[in-house]
C-alpha cells in the first residue's frame, strides 16, 4: 500500500492509520498493488471518520460532531468498483477508537484521531493489479446544529487502517522452481 497523506501508528494497538484524500485522479489515492494472483482478490479494510480532538471543545461540551464520510474504490483507469461509507459520532474521548503518536499534544499524540470503525471487504476482478481509494464526500454536524459538506480535492475526509489483500497465488511460470 502506498498512503499519499499517512497518519502514523495507533498508541495502543500500533496499527498504521492512513488519511483517506478526496479527488478524482487514482494516481492520488491510496494506491493498493495486487500481487500476482489467480482469480479473483478480497481486498479489506478499517473505515474510521477523522476527529480533530480538543480537549476544551469537550470540557466546554461543544465536542460533539456528527461524522457520514463516503470512498470509493477505483481502478487506475477511473473505473468506480465500489463506494463505502462510515457515520460515527464523537462527544467524549471515550468515543475515540485509540489515538495516534507522534504528535506534539500530551503524552505525545496527534489531534487528530480515528472514530468508529466500518470494516469494508470487497471482492476485486482477477484481472486487476492495483486499485485505489479515494475520498468522495464528508458530511460533518457540530454541536451548533449547522451541517457542512466537504468534496474539495485533496482533504482528507476520513481515515483507513489494516488492509490486507487475500488472493490464490499465481502459479509459478514452467521452468522455475521454489
Amino acid at each position: 500500500m502506498t498512503c499519499p497523506s499517512p497518519l502514523g501508528p495507533g498508541v495502543k494497538t500500533q496499527h498504521e492509520y492512513c488519511d483517506v484524500l478526496t479527488g478524482r485522479d487514482p494516481k492520488e489515492g491510496i494506491l493498493i498493488k495486487l500481487p500476482p494472483h489467480r482469480g479473483p482478490v478480497t481486498l479489506r479494510f478499517n473505515l474510521h471518520n477523522r476527529h480533530t480532538y480538543s480537549e476544551e471543545e469537550v470540557r466546554l461540551k461543544r465536542g460533539f460532531a456528527s461524522y457520514a464520510a463516503g470512498i470509493g474504490v477505483l481502478t487506475m483507469d477511473n473505473t468506480l468498483l465500489s463506494r463505502a461509507a462510515v457515520a460515527t459520532e464523537f462527544r467524549t474521548a471515550a468515543d475515540l477508537l485509540e489515538r495516534i503518536s507522534g504528535g506534539a499534544g500530551p503524552g505525545g499524540v496527534k489531534a487528530v484521531a480515528p472514530v468508529g470503525s466500518e470494516a469494508i471487504s470487497l471482492e476485486l476482478p482477477a484481472e486487476l493489479s492495483e486499485v485505489t481509494i479515494l475520498g468522495e464526500k464528508l458530511t460533518v454536524i457540530r454541536a451548533d446544529g449547522q451541517p457542512a459538506t466537504y468534496t474539495a480535492s485533496g482533504r482528507p475526509i476520513a481515515i483507513v487502517s489494516d488492509v490486507t489483500v487475500e488472493y490464490v497465488p499465481a502459479p509459478v511460470p514452467a521452468g522455475r522452481s521454489r
